[in-house]
């Protein structure tokens, strides 16, 4: 199929009602120049009237609730970095969404419908659709990670802190301040919040409710069990801090016995062949020489 004059108009009303759809989602609708509260609009007879809620809106409102409660975990591990809200990521879940589809069909209908086509432009669309969940799920994997390789040492320098005299509190604060990276970040979200008058079971489990390392939700709850008992604070960091570097020890034997599987596929798939290629040629190359002789 060539790309003819049907076509040209299929595409280009393809990417009119495309651009009209991203303005309509995109671009807010005009504000009155009043004072008016915020999420209402001002009526030319009836006055000050609710605003009717958005297209944004009403797809987080009609989008499941397991999915809305994992992304705004997601957004939670991530650290809530700027432009993630989930209002925006649902803004470009609809513009991938349309992009893709919009792109897809152009690219169908200008080379002719094969199949081999059709599922290319799918995949493509599919793969924006879902392009803001990979991110934002990638970065709160990484943010995570980081606070779980940096939990060991953490504790050791609490512990030495908490030996040495000082209050958990500020062993805590010590700790922080000498860190950098996600990990540091929370305790000084959790020194901030106890500065503000919230007590310190609540500021922990905020702490537990921001993460999804498993290694320090068990820390925090051996926190909150020992200050509600009374417990020394040091014996608890102390063996804390034990089975951390214990953990973290654990975990790098697991990945040097998982090196020789992650090596077997590149050595058999790239190695060999070149490997086989240099030993055999010559023998080869001596045999067709032979047989060529005896011709």
């Amino acid at each position: 199929m060539q790309f003819t004059l049907a076509t040209a108009y299929i595409a280009v009303g393809l990417v009119a009602g495309a651009v009209a759809l991203l303005v309509f989602v995109l671009i807010p609708g005009r504000r009155a120049k009043t004072e008016t509260p915020e999420g209402a609009e001002v009526h030319p007879t009836l006055g000050v009237v609710q605003q009717r809620p958005s297209l944004v809106q009403n797809l987080i409102t009609a989008a499941p609730a397991g999915y809305i409660a994992w992304l705004e975990a997601q957004i939670v591990y991530a650290g809530r970095p700027a432009g993630w809200a989930a209002g925006r990521i649902a803004t470009w879940k609809i513009v991938g969404l349309v992009v893709g589809a919009v792109g897809g069909t152009l690219y169908v209908f200008a080379g002719g419908v094969q199949p081999l086509e059709v599922l290319l432009a799918v995949f493509v669309t599919v793969l924006l659709f879902f392009l803001p969940d990979v991110l934002i799920n990638s970065r709160a994997h990484d943010r995570q990670e980081a606070i779980k390789v940096a939990l060991p040492d953490t504790l050791d320098q609490m512990t030495i802190a908490v030996e040495a005299g000082l209050g958990f509190d500020a062993a805590m604060a010590t700790a922080a301040r000498g860190g950098k990276g996600p990990l540091a970040e929370e305790l000084i979200r959790v020194l901030q919040d106890m500065s503000i008058g919230r007590t310190r079971r609540d500021s922990f489990h905020e702490l537990e409710r921001r993460t999804s390392v498993e290694d320090l939700r068990r820390f925090v709850r051996a926190v909150v069990q020992a200050d509600a008992h009374g417990v020394a604070i040091g014996d608890v960091l102390r063996v804390q801090a034990g089975e951390m570097r214990l953990k973290r020890r654990q975990r790098a034997e697991e990945q040097a016995q998982k090196v020789t599987v992650k090596v077997l596929f590149p050595l058999v798939f790239c190695l060999l062949p070149v490997l086989f290629i240099v030993v055999m040629t010559p023998a080869v190359i001596g045999i067709i020489g032979a047989f060529s002789g005896m011709e």
